[in-house]
């Protein structure tokens, strides 16, 4: 086996016994996660499921590197995530785009945020971030000019700006319609088909999570475990096609029981 497959078959993620113990305001113990343990391979796209409250978010934040587990590890390429990292990107619920910059700057504003400048090459990457979610004519506007569609996909492009390694996603379409949903959705298929990235993608919606993802980890209500990780056996490529095969349904069946079932398994 060569470097390079090794490199390649070894997981990029590893959450290794993770519990995370938030403390409240009255003093009392919030247990958000508790031993969590599971792998993510290079450019797998993994969706995680689950009960408001079960930790989803306090996963992801963990891999960004914005909080530390109370105990347990978590590594990137075997190394423990102890703060953020350059090799992430990350898109929030909201894009939280600033008001008062145009399109286009607020796709390179995280780089002249950090570095004080753009440079040409960064700037001309924008342009093409820009065409590839189907915003090129709108890189002069303000965010307020654009629909909420169009400001999240403002966000997932600068979020690949830098061309991270890894994309988390943090229930992203959550505040958007269906049909705008929808759409997003398949939009993100087709850029992770054609620039693969490892993502760790958190929802509420079972058929987003479906239509996206390569596994599914589904969490049991809180305190947040890994309740059953299911291999999403749908072809690719998908499409809208994909969510009446009778095999899409059966599957949606399965995690509702999961996520609903008043024991969690």
């Amino acid at each position: 086996m060569t470097a390079e497959t090794q490199a390649a078959s070894r997981p990029s993620i590893v959450f290794d016994g993770v519990r995370q113990v938030f403390t409240s305001s009255d003093g009392s113990e919030v247990i958000a996660l508790d031993n969590t343990s599971f792998n993510i391979g290079r450019h797998e796209f993994i969706a995680v499921i689950g009960p408001s409250g079960c930790g989803k978010s306090t996963l992801l934040r963990i891999l960004a590197g914005l909080i530390r587990p109370t105990s347990g590890q978590v590594s990137i390429y075997d190394k423990a995530v102890t703060g953020p990292r350059d090799e992430i990107g990350i898109v929030f619920q909201k894009p939280t785009l600033l008001p008062w910059l145009s399109i286009r700057d607020n796709l390179t504003f995280p780089m002249k945020h950090k570095y004080g400048r753009v440079t040409p090459a960064e700037r001309e990457r924008g342009e093409e971030l820009l065409e590839l979610v189907g915003l090129k004519e709108f890189g002069g506007k303000r965010p307020d000019e654009l629909s909420g569609g169009m400001q999240q996909r403002a966000g997932i492009a600068r979020a690949l700006l830098h061309d991270p390694e890894i994309l988390l996603m943090d229930e992203p379409f959550s505040a958007l319609d269906a049909l705008t949903r929808d759409e997003l959705s398949l939009e993100l298929l087709n850029i992770w088909t054609s620039r693969p990235k490892t993502v760790l993608f958190i929802t509420h919606s079972i058929p987003e999570a479906l239509l996206l993802a390569d596994r599914i980890l589904v969490m049991s209500a809180r305190p947040g475990r890994i309740s059953e990780i299911i291999d999403v056996d749908l072809p690719r490529p998908r499409s809208m096609e994909t969510l009446t095969e009778p095999r899409f349904n059966e599957l949606a069946n399965h995690i509702r029981r999961q996520v609903f079932s008043r024991h969690g398994h």
